[in-house]
């Protein structure tokens, strides 16, 4: 059986976490969690892979438009760099996530702009289903 894969869109304060199913073909989310120090964060992921058996870890990587990497993507290259012992690392480009899941909260009528965790969660989905499509 394959094994479950997580997504991340990690921001400044918060980081959205989504999982696949166990056949690894749809994304659910998984739970927010708050960026207020790396390690811990870092910490909370890595007890949330283990605990789901997870091997890859997908983080989503916020190119410039130009294509090239600029402090925010570098601040997630960073904040992955940890982990990349002990998981599989792989960056995926989610340029657009946040805004695609906007849309589609405002479609599913949920009220994003007062709880932007919802937009988190909803943007590490997108980057997991990106991922799975490309499989």
């Amino acid at each position: 059986m394959a094994k479950r894969i997580l997504g991340l869109d990690i921001g400044t304060k918060r980081i959205g976490v989504a999982i696949t199913d166990p056949l690894c073909i749809f994304s659910r989310e998984l739970k927010l969690v708050l960026r207020k120090n790396d390690k811990e964060a870092q910490d909370e992921i890595r007890n949330l892979a283990k605990e789901n058996g997870v091997e890859t870890i997908v983080a989503g990587l916020p190119y410039n438009t130009d294509g090239s990497i600029g402090f925010q993507a570098q601040n997630c290259i960073d904040f992955m760099k940890p982990l990349e012992k002990e998981f599989k690392i792989v960056y995926c480009d989610e340029r657009y996530s946040s805004s695609e899941a906007e849309e589609l909260l405002r479609k599913e009528g949920k009220k994003y702009t007062k709880d932007k965790g919802l937009v988190d969660l909803k943007s590490a989905c997108l980057i997991l289903e990106d991922y799975l499509r490309g499989l």
